[in-house]
């Protein structure tokens, strides 16, 4: 059985055809600046990496281009070979808590979710659209990034402002990222030989969250109504006090509008160091940049407290602490200024061997800690497209 996961924004189309249940990657390719003059993309089959370039004016022309490459490449030799389609969906709200095959109901409450996902949603569905037309036989599935979280107890998802918000407007906490939580949760119960796990799982890349898995599910996250919460990310302000865009709004003219664009775009590390990147701000700041250097302290001392925060909730019983993503699976610099931090509660690595692991070296995943270490910490990749893939096969095989 093949399927096609799939992540739609809104200029661009990141695909993977999968073959189950053997998990066997057979093509994927990125397309890059739907809309623009400039499109292109780049397929990779057999480990060779090919780029083409015309202009797609939108979602259709780009599921178009990804057909003909699959059939250029000869991954698939019908269309009829393709029996499911995994579309990665930012917000399921407070109904959806699992994967569900996508119907005419589900595209209607993702057109209403779309309040709550303004900057993902029209590419989520432009996706999905596109895929309809083109594909009007092949099932599609709705994977919804909210999904893994919603098994958080009330206490943890409501926030402590007037209770009819929750109850007129959905406000509450639903966290982000839950596919590769979900992952790395089921990855590690796998390792440990244990359904009842409890994790601290730190998605650290230019978004950023960390979930607290208690007995095998999510019982808190960092993200909130929107993956504005939380950590320092990239672009992304994480939690600050509210009453700053009042106040911003009124010395500057600023509408509301304006400054949570500034908050999502413009600021993270980004608005400290005028660099997204943390391995740019790596950089200046071992070159003495005064403003990278400050940077990183807040960044990395942000993820420090939230571990302590769910070491709490756990009770200190912590199965692993799980460094995944970009920055969490590549820079050990990052792991080891952040388990430094944390040595008050036992924390201990193993420098050497932290320093070997990254998605671009030999090693790509293994425990870091040491036999001292209080709890053991682990470097795992994410495989956030796979685990679409495996929920989309158990929903139409």
């Amino acid at each position: 059985m093949k399927i096609l996961a799939v992540n739609a924004g809104s200029s661009s189309l990141k695909f993977q055809l999968v073959n189950m249940p053997e998990e066997e990657v057979v093509i994927s390719g990125y397309i890059e600046k739907i809309g623009l003059k400039d499109s292109f993309w780049n397929t990779k089959v057999n480990g060779e990496k090919i780029k083409g370039e015309r202009y797609l004016k939108d979602h259709g022309e780009a599921v178009k281009v990804l057909i003909e490459e699959l059939l250029k490449y000869h991954a698939v030799e019908s269309l009829d070979e393709i029996d499911g389609i995994a579309n990665r969906v930012l917000h399921g709200g407070e109904k959806y808590s699992e994967s569900v095959i996508i119907t005419d109901e589900v595209i209607n409450d993702i057109k209403e979710l779309t309040k709550l996902g303004p900057l993902h949603h029209p590419g989520n569905l432009a996706g999905i659209e596109a895929f309809k037309e083109a594909l009007p036989n092949v099932k599609q599935v709705a994977i919804f990034d909210t999904a893994f979280h919603q098994t958080m107890p009330k206490d943890k998802y409501i926030f402590p402002v007037p209770y009819e918000w929750y109850k007129n407007y959905g406000v509450r906490k639903y966290g982000f990222h839950g596919t590769s939580h979900k992952y790395i949760t089921e990855y590690m119960k796998d390792k440990l030989n244990k359904e009842d796990v409890n994790l601290i799982i730190c998605h650290i890349g230019s978004g950023a969250s960390i979930s607290c898995v208690k007995d095998g599910k999510c019982y808190d996250t960092t993200m909130g109504i929107t993956p504005l919460d939380g950590l320092m990310m990239g672009t992304r302000s994480g939690s600050i006090d509210p009453s700053i865009i009042e106040y911003v709004s009124k010395e500057s003219g600023m509408t509301v509008e304006e400054i949570t664009n500034k908050l999502n775009k413009e600021s993270g590390l980004l608005g400290i160091s005028t660099f997204s990147d943390r391995r740019d701000v790596l950089e200046g700041a071992m070159s003495g940049d005064e403003m990278c250097k400050l940077a990183l302290e807040m960044y990395d001392a942000r993820i420090a407290k939230y571990i302590v925060d769910y070491y709490i909730d756990l009770g200190g019983k912590v199965d692993g602490i799980i460094f995944t993503a970009g920055a969490g699976e590549n820079s050990d610099q990052l792991r080891e200024d952040i388990t430094n931090r944390l040595k008050p509660i036992g924390l201990d690595i193993d420098l050497e061997f932290n320093s070997k692991i990254a998605g671009f070296k030999e090693i790509h995943e293994g425990k870091i800690s040491t036999d001292k270490s209080s709890i053991d910490i682990y470097v795992i990749p994410t495989n956030e497209e796979l685990m679409m893939v495996r929920d989309t096969y158990n929903l139409v095989k």
